[in-house]
């Protein structure tokens, strides 16, 4: 199935259209994937063009994803001094965290009646697409439906993990970066990168030692709970 030509500067348009209207209105849903979602998606089922289609012609931008995530190393480094200082209360904060994250959505699909293969695609929800897609198959799940898993968790956190962190009246910056970095992944470190320089660089941190984490123990984890509600 061919690609079509627009799908690259349709995504592009909307996107930076998108950022420049939450720039301007300063509005938690006004998201600029969330808007880029509302927008190309009817669009592509109001044309009849598929998924696969419109894939395969903005693909540059998915294999863009992971140097990006390498990328993030550059505010990690600004903030080397203060990480230094405080890495063991990190890989706490990080552990507990990406525990935390597992238990609770796996275990929320299976009480919910979810089968081992769509528990197993939820489990990797809180960390970036590429290794939530990694680690979601290599334990049995569907990589697409782990992708899915993480695209949305990133939205709620992007839209309100801020205000949810302003309600409970945390302030400190490391607090609230590694907070959304552990829970939103890339989408979460985004927003944080856009209203604060150190918030996102502990955001980028959270998100790739929960990463790590998350593939180290995922294996161990899911029969763990699968046990536990056996």
């Amino acid at each position: 199935m061919s690609e079509i030509w627009w799908s690259l500067p349709l995504t592009l348009i909307v996107f930076f259209a998108a950022r420049t209207l939450a720039a301007r209105v300063k509005m938690p849903l006004l998201n600029p994937l969330l808007v880029s979602m509302a927008v190309i998606i009817p669009l592509l089922l109001v044309t009849g063009v598929s998924y696969e289609r419109y894939f395969a012609g903005s693909k540059i931008l998915n294999d863009l994803l992971q140097p990006a995530v390498v990328a993030l190393a550059f505010p990690l480094y600004e903030q080397l001094h203060q990480i230094r200082a405080r890495w063991k209360s990190i890989i706490i904060v990080c552990f507990i965290g990406s525990l935390v994250a597992m238990f609770t959505g796996t275990s929320v699909a299976l009480w919910m009646g979810a089968s081992p293969d769509i528990a197993a695609s939820v489990l990797p929800k809180s960390v970036t697409t590429p290794i939530a897609m990694a680690v979601g198959g290599s334990i049995g799940g569907i990589p697409a439906i782990s992708a899915v898993c993480v695209i949305f968790v990133g939205i709620l956190g992007a839209v309100f993990g801020h205000t949810l962190l302003n309600a409970m009246g945390i302030t400190t910056k490391a607090s609230r970066g590694l907070a959304m970095g552990t829970a939103s992944h890339a989408l979460g470190t985004a927003r944080c990168a856009e209203l604060d320089y150190q918030e996102g660089a502990f955001s980028s941190l959270a998100l790739v030692i929960c990463g790590i984490i998350t593939s180290l123990l995922a294996p161990f984890i899911f029969p763990l709970i699968l046990a536990l509600w056996g």
